[in-house]
């Protein structure tokens, strides 16, 4: 494959230029342009073709979401947003990433060692994705009131639902969570994101669907009803204590070069619920999750996964495949309605 064809777009020359040194010293990826703002990238699309673009959020005259809005509708193609890591731009990334962004990164703070360490890989697999760049309108929706009162319909059996996602897993967690009722299955996610950008993620997620979705912390106890999303960057999640299952959040080194780590997630899962358990694995880049969700699988559980043509990238998802973790293979839009069929009460009452 030949090198990944990027433009940098942000309204500080010295980000361009930290971005464009670290991108360049890649040798699968060449920068073959920059800009300042939305009307000199307008231009430099036309004229350059990139495969891919990073685009800071906050710009002069055109801010970076309806710049993107824009490119979404008149030209898509792969976006990588770049963002400062507060509330304000955890808000921006998460609408961005809804409206069609491949993936996003955190602007580095100062003393970072290591800033924009995993930008090029993004910037690699965003050129070859196979995504279908196709907006289709405002794919976001408020919950139903069919959703929202299913407890009538449906009751949950005894089982915890795991879900794993990275790249592309905003669009696809929303699509997933947007069919549980009020009364799911306490429900334990990882996805990987960056530190700040979680807790904005959560209290969107918690507006758009019916059960209550909050940022995981030590010791919550896991709940009927209730959806706990893995705090970003800092700790893994686990499931811990059988008598009365709960969050724990752990001090570790990364796993997979993540952190927090699905495997991680999906591991403890597997020791505390054994068949009791389900286990999701939804679009995105490299192999965490995968071991994990086989233990799953291997304990009992049903373990379900995203299928490559509704993935933005097929990487946890094609190796967990390929492991033998995944029992069944379902394009996006039929996973939660399977999963709670496979968490659904008996109507005896039995598991």
């Amino acid at each position: 494959m030949s090198a990944a064809r990027v433009l940098v777009v942000d309204d500080s020359a010295t980000m361009r230029g930290l971005i464009t040194r670290i991108l360049s010293s890649d040798p699968e990826v060449e920068v073959i342009g920059q800009a300042a703002d939305a009307m000199q990238a307008r231009q430099a699309i036309k004229d350059l073709d990139p495969d891919v673009i990073t685009l800071d959020i906050e710009m002069p005259n055109m801010n970076g979401l309806e710049f993107l809005d824009k490119i979404m509708r008149l030209r898509p193609m792969p976006v990588i947003m770049v963002s400062t890591l507060t509330h304000k731009g955890a808000e921006a990334t998460i609408a961005a990433l809804e409206i069609g962004a491949f993936d996003c990164v955190g602007k580095p703070l100062p003393g970072d060692p290591r800033p924009f360490s995993d930008l090029a890989d993004k910037v690699k697999a965003a050129a070859r994705s196979q995504r279908k760049y196709i907006i289709t309108g405002n794919k976001v929706a408020a919950p139903s009131a069919a959703n929202a009162n299913a407890s009538s319909d449906y009751r949950a059996g005894r089982k915890i639902i795991a879900i794993g996602s990275s790249t592309g897993g905003v669009e696809a967690l929303i699509a997933v969570l947007q069919k549980f009722p009020a009364n799911c299955p306490p429900t334990v996610i990882t996805q990987h994101m960056p530190h700040t950008f979680t807790k904005s993620f959560s209290e969107r997620l918690n507006r758009l669907c019916a059960p209550t979705v909050q940022e995981a912390t030590d010791g919550a106890r896991l709940e009927i009803g209730k959806i706990y999303l893995a705090p970003g960057g800092e700790r893994h999640l686990q499931v811990v204590n059988p008598s009365s299952p709960c969050c724990r959040l752990l001090d570790r080194e990364p796993v997979n070069g993540h952190r927090p780590s699905v495997d991680v997630l999906f591991d403890s899962v597997a020791e505390l619920a054994g068949r009791n358990a389900v286990g999701v694995i939804l679009t995105g880049m490299g192999r965490d999750g995968a071991s994990g969700l086989l233990k799953m699988r291997h304990a009992g559980a049903r373990t379900f996964g995203q299928n490559e043509k509704t993935c933005v990238v097929y990487g946890m998802p094609r190796v967990a495949y390929e492991l033998g973790a995944v029992e069944t293979q379902l394009p996006l839009s039929s996973i939660g309605e399977e999963v709670l069929k496979s968490t659904a009460a008996r109507r005896e009452g039995s598991e």
